[in-house]
């Protein structure tokens, strides 16, 4: 192990961010001005570390078999300049894409996706709302300018997709994986829509009826626990949205997803698809065992598509796409926002966390350790464009040639962009 020792701290020399290691015999090897501490317990982990696999060393660190101190700002600093290349280049062989189709059809039932769910998002609203913002949207804000504030941003966000789906007092509108209810209130307050909501999140699920019943939306506004599949086709509805929730949907089935949005929009109507895209185009998880950590701790069974094939299975289905917006940065900065906030917390989410009992409560600190590398991490991934954050709006064409203002547009879509940004 000892010839171990000089590889890495070529290795460290190279980091733009001093770091300090402490060995497993007790001995420290540190730079002028460390900001970052990896202590290891044993010799095995820090081999990881010389092999550069950071997803690794990210899950001894949940483990407890690496401590690490500093801020998270700088750690991210140091695991990009520590990752051997780009980890969106990743086997593309036709074994690899064989095993991850066969994986993906293996891990999407209808019970499969209920349990990969509730291990992520149930985990503890109280814990949730330390971070987010007090509408609780767990997803990418949106900065229209540059000194907006988190909450603005995610306003922001909401206006900008009701806008985009030209939402109408009366309209019923859906919003599948409804989260905890901002997107859905906020249709129906500012738009006067007929909101239907769905979840397979129980927290969210009763979350979102208290805040109906609160604002006393009873009647325009329902929230139901059922999966997308179950949703009956009979009176489908005039806007769709689905925000952060394709992402769960698996590659396998991507053109069951589609086709069922298609069966749920009326002639000429319009669907918006917001979810997290992959940087590569033939991948599904970020490399050096960063997906493998993402898989284990935080988005069990969720998979991620280049645009361009999220865009192919839209067609596919019958579906038109008429706009699709880039916002990657936008994430980062959300993530970095979220990421700021917990770590100015962490007594807090871990008394929150070891109070919610059950897994929670036993796993607390893991928990903990895990959703600080995955937003700090994420964040950055966003930053280097190893993923990205695609809003793809889609109409289904109504076969009217004739009937709108502009011939052949056969939907409710002017073909314009005024109408988003202009009041």
């Amino acid at each position: 192990m000892q010839s171990l020792i000089p590889k890495i701290e070529s290795q460290l020399s190279s980091l733009s961010v001093p770091v300090a290691l402490q060995l497993p015999d007790g001995r420290e090897v540190s730079q002028d001005g460390a900001r970052v501490t990896l202590a290891f317990k044993d010799w095995a982990e820090l081999a990881k570390l010389g092999r550069r696999q950071i997803g690794a060393i990210g899950e001894a660190y949940v483990e407890g078999r690496v401590q690490i101190e500093g801020a998270m700002r700088d750690l991210i600093d140091v695991a990009v300049g520590l990752l051997p290349g780009n980890p969106a280049e990743t086997d593309t062989g036709w074994w690899s894409r064989l095993q991850r189709r066969a994986k993906s059809r293996g891990s999407h039932s209808l019970g499969k996706d209920a349990a990969q769910i509730e291990f992520h998002y149930d985990v503890s609203d109280d814990f949730y709302a330390l971070w987010l913002d007090a509408r609780r949207v767990y997803s990418c804000a949106y900065f229209r300018s540059a000194d907006m504030t988190l909450a603005q941003a995610q306003e922001a966000k909401l206006d900008h997709i009701c806008r985009k789906l030209m939402l109408k007092p009366g309209q019923r509108y859906l919003d599948i994986g409804s989260g905890w209810g901002a997107l859905l209130i906020w249709a129906a307050e500012h738009y006067g829509v007929d909101a239907t909501g769905i979840t397979l999140s129980k927290n969210q699920h009763a979350h979102v009826q208290r805040l109906i019943e609160e604002k006393g939306l009873q009647g325009r506004v329902r929230v139901e626990l059922r999966d997308y599949r179950q949703l009956d086709n009979a009176e489908p509805f005039d806007k769709i949205s689905s925000v952060g929730m394709f992402e769960h949907v698996g590659s396998a089935n991507m053109g069951t997803y589609f086709r069922k949005l298609h069966s749920l929009l009326v002639p000429g109507g319009l669907v918006m698809n917001h979810g997290i895209t992959s940087g590569g185009l033939d991948y599904r998880q970020l490399g050096a065992g960063m997906g493998d950590f993402i898989e284990k701790y935080i988005f069990p069974g969720g998979e991620l598509l280049h645009v361009t094939h999220v865009l192919r299975e839209t067609a596919a289905a019958g579906l038109e796409m008429v706009d699709t917006e880039n916002l990657r940065p936008h994430y980062a900065r959300t993530l970095w926002a979220w990421s700021d906030t917990l770590e100015s917390r962490l007594d807090e989410a871990r008394e929150v966390l070891q109070r919610s009992g059950g897994r929670q409560g036993e796993n607390a600190e893991r928990i903990l350790r895990a959703y600080r590398l995955y937003l700090a991490g994420s964040a950055m991934s966003f930053e280097q464009g190893w993923i990205s954050l695609h809003q793809m709006l889609s109409t289904r064409p109504d076969g009217q040639v004739d009937a709108r203002t502009l011939r052949g547009a056969q939907s409710e879509y002017p073909f314009v962009r005024d109408y988003i940004y202009s009041k």
